[in-house]
């Protein structure tokens, strides 16, 4: 791994190098191994599933957990993933990490060696399997299983959880738009990736997508604005910013894999009424916009569709508050270059942004097309490269010279805020440890026992500092949504290291 080069290191980082060391760090270009980090980036979600696990399970420190989720509703909601360091499975973001996932696989899947992209496949579709039986069962869509405040007292292996696996479900009376529209999106998405491998299975994933759509449209609403789903879905993942984005978000997932008039239509006639025009530039779990802009621009670039012409102007001003030689207002930047939005998990965004950033880069490549950002124009390369450089800041190239994804080159957080990851595993303590009995190891200054390969935690602070601490679940937490963009973007970076 290249040290991060003095040249580009804030004045106090460098002073304190210069003052502690008579090495002086040399330049270099950077060179990262981006088929390892995809390999892990990948392999970290075997570490987050939930239920029985499969004869090649490679997270070998994992156990079957959860496998009688949904019984106290009469259903059988076992499988998917538990979102971050807890065990609690939200379908909200639960979702959009799918649909990450199916986009990452589509738009770069043949850019992945094969055997990563089989594991990709994989991953997908635990997630898909998991959310066809969120949608069985007529009337209603299932979002959650597991009580958050009782989970979030205790600190257990997900094998040994002994709190309420609490259900919780929308329906027509208690509508929830943004999950169903989510779901929807994701369903659809991966309809896509088993198009040409599984074709029965891309089927079934179609026929869901449509029924997730038309209850997501038909019974309109925030899930999180029932009293009853709101003590449970929040303040984790409340909808902050409203449903309507998902309803376009969904459509537009529609419109790509079907290619059907019906959802171009919808888009047409309901943009407008969803919110397309507020060109909002956010992209994550719960704010669609700036993906549904880069979404939908592909069809006007490739297609010409003159009435989807200002989704392409909301996709460029998105992409020029990126630049920063551009004029345009400016996302925020650490002054080590990492794309920084206060509120935590910031690796969120830095990996959902450089995903749209290549995706974006690859629809202006096919149709020849640029991005007016004012002073200056902005083509493909100069996009890609802001992504390589979040990326390679991410695995390394940054001041405090080390990776934030786990067990990525030489240096990387050894304590990251995750119960199974923390805790012994059950394979080599296999007696129960019991909801409070956990807290000894988080209180630990230990390295965690079991290192969760793969899994990007949420970064450091505005500074670049990072502390590497259990209890600051802000920076050291891990989540689903994190990675699912990487492995989109490490796909490409593989085969176009540069």
């Amino acid at each position: 791994m290249c040290p991060y080069s003095p040249a580009f290191l804030p004045f106090h980082f460098l002073l304190l190098i210069l003052l502690s060391s008579s090495i002086f760090l040399p330049l270099c270009a950077s060179t990262h191994d981006y088929h390892d980090a995809l390999t892990k980036s990948i392999l970290f979600f075997e570490g987050q599933r939930s239920g029985r696990l499969p004869p090649d399970q490679r997270a070998t420190w994992r156990g079957d957990s959860a496998v009688s989720d949904g019984s106290q509703a009469g259903v059988d909601l076992e499988g998917g993933y538990y979102d971050a360091g807890d065990n609690v499975k939200f379908g909200f973001p639960l979702a959009f990490t799918t649909t990450m996932l199916a986009w990452g696989v589509v738009e770069f899947g043949e850019l992945m060696p094969p055997d990563e992209l089989r594991n990709a496949e994989v991953a997908v579709r635990w997630a898909t399997d998991y959310l066809l039986k969120t949608i069985a069962h007529p009337g209603l869509i299932f979002v959650q299983v597991g009580d958050p405040i009782n989970d979030h007292n205790c600190w257990e292996r997900p094998e040994d959880m002994d709190t309420a696996r609490t259900v919780y479900n929308v329906t027509a009376d208690r509508p929830g738009s943004e999950v169903a529209g989510e779901t929807a999106a994701a369903l659809a998405a991966a309809s896509m990736v088993f198009k040409e491998t599984d074709t029965e299975y891309a089927d079934m994933l179609m026929a869901g997508a449509r029924k997730a759509f038309d209850f997501a449209d038909t019974y309109k609403g925030a899930y999180s604005d029932d009293p009853g789903l709101k003590a449970g879905v929040c303040p984790f993942y409340c909808d902050f910013d409203g449903y309507q984005d998902e309803l376009l978000w969904g459509a537009a997932w529609l419109r790509r894999a079907s290619e059907e008039d019906n959802y171009l239509e919808y888009i047409q006639n309901n943009g407008k009424t969803l919110g397309a025009e507020e060109n909002i530039n956010e992209f994550g779990w719960d704010n669609k916009h700036a993906g549904i802009n880069v979404l939908i621009s592909k069809e006007f670039l490739e297609g010409q569709v003159l009435s989807l012409e200002s989704y392409k102007g909301s996709a460029d001003s998105f992409m020029c508050t990126l630049v920063p030689e551009s004029t345009s207002s400016h996302i925020q930047y650490t002054p080590g270059g990492l794309i920084y939005k206060p509120g935590g998990s910031n690796m969120q965004h830095v990996t959902s942004i450089s995903f749209l950033l290549l995706a974006y880069a690859k629809y202006l490549s096919q149709s020849a097309m640029t991005v007016n950002c004012g002073n200056i124009t902005v083509g493909p390369t100069t996009l890609i490269s802001q992504a390589k450089k979040q990326v390679d800041y991410l695995l390394g190239d940054n001041p405090m010279n080390m990776s934030y994804m786990v067990g990525y080159g030489t240096r990387y957080p050894q304590r990251i805020h995750h119960r199974g990851s923390s805790l012994p595993s059950i394979s080599i303590h296999p007696q129960p440890i019991a909801c409070k009995d956990g807290s000894d190891y988080y209180t630990s200054p230990d390295p965690n026992p079991n290192p969760h390969i793969g899994a990007v935690v949420g970064g450091p602070g505005d500074d670049d500092v990072y502390k590497d601490d259990r209890a600051d679940f802000r920076t050291s937490e891990p989540t689903t949504y994190i990675n699912a963009p990487l492995v989109g973007v490490l796909g490409y970076f593989v085969a176009n290291p540069y």
